[in-house]
């Protein structure tokens, strides 16, 4: 099970005890009226590099791309087929390491970690939102919200027991906890999948194709409510996509081309981006 594979720790690494991370601060947000100020920056890599191969096979996934993430900002990540998207995404959510260059969480210099300590900085620090869903079909809504207090060893606290009330209250999941999967529709799945990765008010959340496997009128709804974590709960999230309408819906889209940063722009709507990937498409 993929969610699994990436909070837990291996037997052989468990046995060594839990490495000590910062704890993560409540989610901050800015009240209505009030003047804006450059946000903290959550994320960021420095001349990231990524090669797969060597000699006349050698690839470059990623070239020297720079970027930052902002505390409560909503960021797409867009690109043709092998532009590096989803290689970026990896690994600012720790989870492959750069062939060249560095990346942090917040403080944490995550490109400098050993395998168990990513782990639990992903567990504690990284929420993840796929376009599979990955819920665990034994578990019912409920034990898929807790899995990654489960797979951290501790139960929530009485704070984090309000929030995820909260969650389940706000993406309509009252009466579906004691549901399975399969008793889902794709639109709730995703919504309990949002719930998990919300559930321990992470640094950051990275969304891989979260409307890939929805109809658009569903698909907008979950979007919406990826949107209102940021504006309402100041949840910082980065999502990859290749969908024009779901960038729309983002505060800032990042394009990538062939491993590199080539636009980085506020927030537009889907005739603009489509404009943009046509142009980036004929100029290849």
């Amino acid at each position: 099970m993929i969610i699994r594979s990436m909070y837990e720790i291996r037997p052989a690494a468990r046995s060594a005890g839990r490495p000590p991370l910062r704890s993560v601060g409540a989610m901050q947000s800015t009240p209505p009226g009030a003047p804006s100020a450059p946000s903290p920056v959550v994320a960021r890599v420095e001349a990231l590099a990524k090669t797969y191969g060597s000699g006349t096979g050698r690839v470059a996934a990623l070239d020297d791309v720079s970027i930052g993430i902002r505390r409560g900002q909503f960021t797409a990540i867009m690109g043709p087929s092998g532009s590096g998207k989803s290689t970026l995404m990896h690994i600012m959510a720790g989870l492959d390491s750069p062939t060249g260059g560095r990346a942090w969480l917040g403080d944490t210099e995550i490109s400098a970690l050993g395998d168990t300590e990513l782990t639990v900085l992903r567990r504690r620090r990284v929420g993840f939102v796929f376009q599979a869903f990955n819920l665990v079909p034994t578990l019912d809504v409920s034990g898929n919200i807790l899995l990654p207090f489960e797979l951290d060893g501790r139960r929530p606290s009485a704070e984090e027991r309000a929030w995820i009330d909260r969650l389940i209250d706000s993406l309509g999941l009252r009466d579906r906890l004691r549901h399975r999967p399969h008793q889902l529709s794709g639109g709730q799945q995703q919504r309990v999948a949002i719930a998990r990765a919300l559930a321990t008010r992470p640094d950051l959340v990275f969304a891989d194709e979260p409307t890939g496997n929805l109809d658009s009128r569903t698909g907008r709804e979950v979007l919406a409510l990826l949107s209102a974590a940021s504006q309402e709960y100041g949840q910082s999230i980065a999502m990859v996509t290749h969908d024009p309408v779901a960038a729309s819906y983002a505060d800032r889209i990042l394009f990538l081309a062939d491993g590199r940063l080539v636009e980085d722009r506020g927030r537009a709507t889907a005739e603009q981006i489509s404009a943009f990937m046509l142009a980036m498409e004929s100029a290849a």
